[in-house]
């Protein structure tokens, strides 16, 4: 190699990344994206949980799984099955925006 050459070699390494260092810091991104996945699993819990606690409640407050046999009791199969609104959507919108008992 020529003089001139090994100047511009000299010049144009220190622009190269160190492949030592590239992936250094790699198990901090994979720690966010873990947090990330795990968040949003809980939150699609969250979801689930409460379109099911406020489907039973409005079955309970509209009387829809009245137990035909005993008056005054509740059908507990029926509650597990029952489909109080017409979409999951309006429970889950219903369970997140009342959060406080309703004043009469």
């Amino acid at each position: 190699m020529s003089d001139p050459e090994e100047k511009l070699l000299k010049i144009y390494d220190g622009s190269r990344p160190v492949e030592e260092d590239l992936f250094e810091r790699n198990w901090i991104n994979q720690l966010a994206w873990s947090l990330v996945v795990v968040l949003c699993s809980l939150l699609v819990w969250f979801a689930i949980a409460i379109v099911n606690a406020e489907n039973q409640r409005h079955a309970l407050m509209t009387k829809q799984c009245a137990d035909p046999v005993f008056k005054g009791e509740i059908d507990m199969r029926c509650l597990q099955v029952v489909s109080s609104r017409e979409h999951w959507w309006q429970h889950l919108w219903h369970g997140i925006t009342h959060l406080r008992p309703e004043q009469k």
